[in-house]
């Protein structure tokens, strides 16, 4: 067994295992649904790596890239207050 072979399957069990823990899934229906969480973790990775690096290429092109940094890190850390304090939505 290939050593890429190996690894994919390391991955794809680690995946699994942590679907049973933050779901309620059983172990059995977890792995019968390895494909669909392979698939969509891939594509929320994906996502995740395209909109970064249009988010970086439009930093970098910026000219105000102070004003820029400021408001971000003042978001971040006033979501983090707010998280950290409980504050919580109204839901409907």
């Amino acid at each position: 067994m290939s050593m890429r072979v190996v690894t994919a399957a390391a991955a794809v069990t680690a995946l699994v295992v942590l679907a049973v823990a933050l779901t309620d899934l059983s172990f059995q229906r977890a792995a019968l649904l390895a494909p669909v969480l392979v698939i969509g973790v891939a594509a929320v990775a994906g996502l995740l790596v395209f909109w970064g690096r249009v988010g970086w290429e439009s930093f970098r092109a910026s000219s105000h890239k102070r004003l820029i940094a400021i408001g971000v890190t003042v978001t971040l850390v006033v979501l983090t207050i707010l998280t950290l304090l409980g504050v919580e939505l109204p839901r409907e």
